[in-house]
């Protein structure tokens, strides 16, 4: 909900569901969300075209606008459940899971990859991938430009270790022009995804944007022409959902956990951090405790410009 406060236009996604989870546990808890969040896709994680199916055909009637397959997922309890990564290895199983999918859900279908995993020849493995589940009626593909290294290195790792390939992707994406090609991995600001953008149709991004989220507030004007977003007026608008959400009973560190960047690079922003860590916690703790964690960005930052005056 935060993100799309900061944005109007960029496609927001969620964590990795299971197809079981979907299918057998709590899905209001899970799967719903606030419809101003749109446009939100539901990614899930499975290897059961059967299963995988059901779980899309339930997000879509969710009301999700995509439902997107993970199969780029390295940790260690996604592989010992056969999905994720390792199932760059059997680009034939996630076709089939494709083409399952597709057949039950309204709205489309997408593929999260990445380059290879261990052994393979990116060059081969990705656009196998890609072969497959295009024959399955896919058309539109996420490409984490990494390979995962599943033996001897961790998730977290995986993530920055294995080199990036920007232009294999941007080879697959020229080979297939009919495709939407989306690039990940990597992309830290706004001006290394303007010229991303320049030779693929999309960029994601993971950890920049939910470690310093204030970039999201640049989307709408840079990349789409649109009016920008002020980040104190997204950061005013959070507080109200919040206090709405409090009244519904959601702890305040459900939702302050995520924001903790917002203020990166401004004064203060190091005090806001702090104070919630320390407060918003405690089972009681309410919506004034991040109105005060606010405050504190802002006393902080007018004591700086009145000591350099």
């Amino acid at each position: 909900m935060f993100h799309r406060l900061l944005s109007r236009r960029a496609r927001l996604y969620t964590e990795m569901v299971t197809a079981q989870a979907a299918i057998r546990g709590d899905r209001e808890k899970l799967l719903g969300f606030n419809p101003a969040e749109h446009p939100v896709a539901l990614q899930l994680g499975g290897s059961e075209p059967a299963l995988l199916a059901e779980a899309a055909r339930i997000g879509a009637d969710f009301g999700y606008d995509e439902i997107n397959l993970n199969v780029g997922c390295p940790s260690d309890r996604v592989q010992s459940g056969k999905f994720g990564a390792c199932l760059m290895l059997e680009p034939e199983l996630v076709a089939d899971c494709v083409a399952a999918m597709r057949a039950k859900a309204s709205v489309p279908v997408t593929v999260k990859c990445r380059i290879g995993v261990d052994d393979q020849d990116p060059q081969v493995a990705l656009r196998t991938m890609i072969a497959q589940c295009k024959a399955a009626g896919a058309t539109i593909f996420v490409v984490h430009a990494r390979k995962a290294l599943l033996q001897g290195l961790s998730p977290k790792d995986n993530r920055t270790v294995p080199p990036l390939d920007y232009d294999l992707v941007y080879a697959v994406k020229r080979e297939n022009p009919e495709l939407t090609i989306v690039l990940n991995g990597g992309v830290a600001d706004l001006d290394t995804a303007e010229e991303c953008l320049q030779h693929v149709d999309g960029v994601m991004l993971g950890r920049a944007a939910y470690q310093s989220p204030a970039l999201l507030a640049e989307v709408d004007a840079r990349l789409y022409g649109e009016a920008p977003r002020e980040v104190d007026a997204a950061v005013e608008a959070f507080v109200e959902y919040v206090a709405r959400k409090r009244q519904e009973g959601v702890p305040l560190n459900a939702m302050t956990r995520h924001i903790l960047g917002v203020f990166h690079g401004r004064h203060g922003a190091r005090q806001f951090r702090r104070y919630l860590s320390e407060n918003a916690t405690r089972h009681e703790a309410g919506v004034e405790v991040l109105r005060e964690a606010i405050a504190r960005v802002g006393a902080q930052a007018l004591e700086t410009e009145t000591a350099t005056a």
